[in-house]
């Protein structure tokens, strides 16, 4: 078999470019700036070449809001149910810690006592038979009431905000539902 391809130069002695870099085009090795399109400033602080920005004429200078118009179609009553179970539910709690709280606080000024004192003087009962403010507002009694009302709370909330979500989605097959304009900040 003939070689036709005429005289070949060794391969140590090719020096251009391997696949994948870069062609050395007579510049020093050093980091790669990208070509500007305003010339680089000179040492004085003028523009290094002649050409300068100039702002267009009527150009706006503020930026450009963007802005959406949306409409609410549709509340899904599956999710409002969730959301709302979970904030009634952080409501009702947030209700017996604070119910808590007040009691210790008119506890400790001394309020119990003396409305207590002053409604045995009112019914004339310094006998043992008569009505004990103190021990019919203890923390335990407040305490239950206070999460009675809150697990009432927690089911008329979540119920009530499911029916919303209904009577939302039949009066938005009506007028349309809630439109909303959403802008974006810069």
């Amino acid at each position: 078999m003939t070689d036709t391809r005429g005289q070949q130069p060794p391969y140590e002695s090719y020096s251009g470019p391997l696949p994948g870099e870069r062609p050395q085009s007579g510049r020093p090795s050093g980091p790669y700036h990208p070509p500007q399109a305003y010339g680089a400033p000179a040492s004085d602080g003028s523009s290094g070449t002649a050409a300068v920005r100039v702002p267009r004429t009527g150009a706006r200078t503020t930026p450009r809001t963007r802005k959406a118009r949306l409409r609410v179609a549709k509340a899904d009553p599956w999710s409002v149910m969730k959301v709302s179970f979970l904030l009634s539910i952080a409501l009702g709690i947030c209700t017996v810690v604070a119910a808590a709280v007040l009691w210790m606080v008119m506890d400790a000024m001394g309020v119990f006592s003396t409305v207590g004192g002053t409604i045995s003087e009112a019914t004339g009962s310094n006998e043992s038979n008569g009505f004990d403010l103190q021990s019919f507002l203890s923390l335990p009694r407040v305490l239950m009431f206070t999460s009675v009302i809150a697990v009432i709370d927690v089911v008329l909330m979540t119920a009530l905000a499911t029916l919303g979500a209904f009577i939302y989605n039949l009066s938005a097959g009506f007028v349309g539902g809630v439109e909303l304009t959403l802008a974006e900040d810069e």
